[in-house]
């Protein structure tokens, strides 16, 4: 038998021997209005240990749910959609009551979410939508389709056509710019780059931007997994195929601080930032300490930031609303459809950071201290 066919039926076998023990406990099972917090356990799938980002969520998610008294079950899969897949299933059979998970592939859970409803587990889907299931219960994340906005309005006010207030600046142009988008296998990847695209469009039509590789579909400017070493060999290709004839690029819409670290080191290498070859403008996403230190170098040029305290907070809000069998209140019920059903979300607001504002935004905030931003680097 293939692989696919013994990974279907096992989940199939794992569905229905939650079934039919669910009314026994294996599993959240409902009726969880009138029990202890510290009874009930809230499963926590997240993708990742590589990316600090998903480091600062687990590790939120679970002061957050434990300062309310509740157990939690934290896990990381390694970017390992089979290892997500078997923490969910023993998630589901140890009795989890609530989970929320943050997936690898928005794709690849259908049949670990059928066994969570049929175990009447409440699912929230954390930042990531998961797709092609009616079971998931709700959403929480930041309005993505602003994020992609948000960085491409970056990137021309890093260019000097716009200003941060939003007028027009003093730059004509004409520049040219590279294009990178996420994973394709992340949601969030089609919102940012919907969001970009749309604001850029304008610069494209009336030629003051320019891709010289000519590469603008998402398919082409994807990257897997978002990781940084994809990044890195991609602008390598780019800076050999198309700018071997001593043209240079002005800037690069980044959708994440680790692809953005990928772009600005095959930049570097390729003699950008030395002398009269000044570095292009790089935009990124989630405020990573070592993109903050860059931004406050005058190396990377911005970052989206998305305050993942806030995230975290409205996942636990969420989480003990199902628990006391409510449902969690949604601000956006129409937006997010995940190719079945369309799922209630509580979306949160963004915030573009240049140098000017690392100081107002995150260091005031306590997200990062000035000692942490001065060596890019997380205290322990």
């Amino acid at each position: 038998m293939s692989r696919r066919f013994l990974m279907a039926l096992g989940s199939a076998v794992l569905a229905l021997s939650i079934a039919a023990c669910s009314g026994e406990g294996a599993g959240g099972g409902g009726d969880t209005a009138d029990k202890k917090p510290t009874d009930l356990t809230i499963g926590v799938s997240m993708p990742t240990q590589t990316s600090e980002r998903w480091i600062a969520d687990g590790n939120s998610v679970k002061e957050k749910l434990q300062a309310k008294g509740y157990k939690v079950d934290l896990q990381y899969a390694g970017d390992e959609i089979p290892t997500q897949s078997q923490q969910i299933d023993q998630m589901i059979t140890q009795g989890a009551d609530v989970l929320i998970i943050a997936a690898i592939d928005g794709t690849a859970l259908t049949g670990q979410l059928q066994a969570a409803a049929q175990a009447k587990i409440p699912v929230i889907s954390y930042d990531r939508l998961i797709l092609g299931s009616p079971n998931v219960d709700f959403y929480v994340s930041f309005d993505n389709y602003k994020v992609g906005v948000a960085q491409a309005t970056a990137l021309l006010v890093g260019l000097g056509l716009q200003n941060k207030d939003g007028s027009k600046g003093t730059a004509t142009g004409p520049f040219t710019i590279e294009l990178f988008a996420g994973s394709l296998d992340d949601n969030n990847t089609q919102y940012f780059f919907g969001g970009a695209m749309d604001t850029l469009k304008p610069f494209f039509d009336n030629g003051t931007l320019k891709v010289k590789s000519g590469q603008t579909k998402i398919e082409q400017i994807a990257t897997l997994r978002w990781q940084q070493g994809v990044a890195q060999t991609r602008m390598e290709d780019l800076l050999t195929s198309s700018y071997n004839d001593g043209s240079t690029v002005d800037g690069v819409l980044s959708p994440y601080d680790g692809i953005s670290r990928g772009i600005i080191t095959a930049l570097q290498n390729a003699g950008y930032g030395k002398g009269k070859k000044k570095l292009p403008v790089v935009t990124g996403q989630d405020a990573e300490i070592a993109s903050i230190k860059l931004i406050n170098d005058g190396v990377q040029s911005s970052t989206v930031f998305k305050d993942t305290r806030l995230l975290a907070e409205q996942a636990a809000i969420a989480a003990e609303a199902f628990l006391q069998e409510k449902q969690p209140q949604a601000n956006d019920t129409t937006t997010y459809n995940n190719k079945v059903k369309v799922v209630p979300a509580y979306l949160l607001p963004i915030q573009t950071v240049f140098k000017d504002d690392i100081k107002s935004v995150l260091v005031d905030s306590g997200y990062w201290t000035a000692e942490e931003v001065a060596a890019g680097q997380a205290k322990k």
